[in-house]
């Protein structure tokens, strides 16, 4: 079994979700070309990255045009630079 590492300040996310058919209420399929893509992503590994505020299995929000995106064995991924994290998506409670 392969799996991917990132080195340096690197951080791997999981766009496979993103990648699933989207169709209209009267059946019309949105091709990939039309969508705008999410900005959000779970988080499947993190490089060399001290007090980074985030662990894997967390979804954070991420700048528009950043990262490299990649298939690997199935799957839709996105490398993005630490840096290019905005924030961190947490569930929180209704008061």
């Amino acid at each position: 079994m392969k799996e991917l590492q990132p080195l340096n300040e690197n951080v791997l996310l999981d766009i496979s979700d993103n990648k699933a058919e989207q169709k209209t209420a009267s059946g019309i399929i949105i091709p990939d070309s039309a969508k705008e893509k999410p900005q959000y992503a779970k988080v499947i590994a993190i490089g060399n990255i001290e007090n980074s505020g985030i662990v894997v299995g967390d979804t954070v929000f991420f700048k528009k045009y950043t990262g490299t995106e990649f298939e690997f064995e199935g799957g839709s991924y996105l490398m993005v630079p630490y840096a290019d994290l905005l924030a961190k998506i947490v569930e929180t409670e209704e008061i």
